[in-house]
């Protein structure tokens, strides 16, 4: 661990990202409401302000507060009972092999009734060697956050805090409302942005400096906001995080990246919730505890039984197979080993690789 003087500098260079947005969102708002409706007089008329006044801070309020949210929300943490004790980390580390690993863990989650269905692709249940505990589903270890984050996304710099299963809407609310904010500022400020090359309009260079940047700013910052909005709202729809997207989450009967989705419907309502009131209002919503998450396995299992229930068993097709063993899915099949040096998928740090968004970070590491 780095010395605690290097350790406040990381933490204050953390806080760029943000203070940056924050300071180009302060003075857009100075250069359109304060100069440009006021100062500049280009707005024609009375009523022409009050009404670019009136729908300009229903945007800047929600985008506010969302992204106020996505940035001070605690990140969901691992509970202590998926921990292991000192007795029990002394007696998984002086394991002669890999099998020995497996039981203890296997052990641990029967005798706490601990809600864990992924795995490793060797079959274990997926430990945190740094944590040293068992991981919920869907969680991983962070390590600017250092320990491992409920339903971890990624660890976004732009709002300096890990998007997990705390805030993940609050994120997701915020890039949609930072979007219609920019969309709003670019298409009100046209007008005059034409006026300017047409007529000129503006007297002084101070004037010129406002409405041409406050133009190209919102125009830049729409276009990247359309990709990683849309890409969101792609994995939103299905049910995924962007670590998952990456690869496939694995359960008992193999990997599948389509395994916690249940529809497009009840994937929203997992994030957004059942209130459609406050689907778009930046206040907490989301479904269950973090710890344990419908599965596409379970959703079948119910609508069977639901069928079964209004069919005539005389009727009824005959089943196949013995129950116990599935068809197994062989895409992005994890290598992770409890022992030995294989290639792991970690958050840990190591050698990043940027994700397809161009924001979120994923990381890759050799662990020996």
């Amino acid at each position: 661990m780095p010395p605690a003087p290097v350790r406040w500098c990381m933490a204050l260079v953390r806080w760029f990202p943000v203070v940056f947005i924050t300071a180009v969102v302060v003075w857009s708002y100075y250069a359109y409401v304060i100069y440009m409706c006021f100062v500049s007089g280009v707005v024609d008329t009375v009523a022409e302000q009050v009404i670019l006044l009136l729908l300009y801070h229903p945007f800047f309020l929600f985008f506010g507060w969302s992204y106020w949210q996505a940035i001070y929300t605690e990140p969901g943490k691992t509970p202590k009972q998926f921990y292991l004790s000192e007795q029990d980390v002394a007696r998984f580390e002086s394991s002669e092999n890999e099998e020995q690993q497996r039981q203890i863990l296997a052990k641990l989650v029967r005798d706490r009734n601990l809600p864990v269905q992924c795995r490793t692709a060797t079959g274990a249940y997926r430990y945190c060697e740094k944590c040293k505990c068992i991981k919920p589903d869907r969680a991983h270890h962070c390590s600017m956050c250092g320990t491992c984050i409920l339903k971890m996304d990624h660890h976004c710099p732009w709002v300096n805090n890990c998007v997990s299963f705390t805030n993940y809407k609050f994120f997701v609310i915020f890039l949609g409302y930072a979007l219609l904010y920019c969309l709003y500022v670019t298409l009100t400020v046209l007008k005059y942005f034409i006026r300017f090359w047409t007529q000129g309009g503006f007297h002084n260079d101070l004037g010129r400096f406002h409405i041409l940047f406050l133009f190209f700013a919102s125009v830049m910052f729409s276009i990247s906001l359309i990709s990683l909005f849309g890409y969101h709202v792609f994995l939103t729809l299905h049910n995924r995080s962007t670590l998952e997207s990456f690869r496939a989450p694995i359960f008992r009967t193999g990997p599948d990246k389509n395994g916690f989705s249940l529809g497009k419907r009840a994937n929203f309502q997992e994030i957004f919730g059942d209130d459609r009131k406050k689907w778009f209002l930046p206040v907490f919503t989301s479904l269950g505890d973090g710890l344990s998450f419908p599965t596409r396995v379970d959703a079948n299992v119910a609508s069977s039984y639901n069928t079964m229930s209004e069919t005539n068993p005389a009727t009824a097709s005959p089943s196949f197979g013995d129950g116990v063993t599935y068809p197994t899915r062989t895409e992005d099949i994890d290598s992770d080993t409890l022992l030995g040096a294989r290639q792991r998928w970690a958050e840990e740090g190591g050698e990043e690789e940027t994700s397809p968004v161009g924001t979120s970070k994923v990381h890759l590491i050799n662990e020996r």
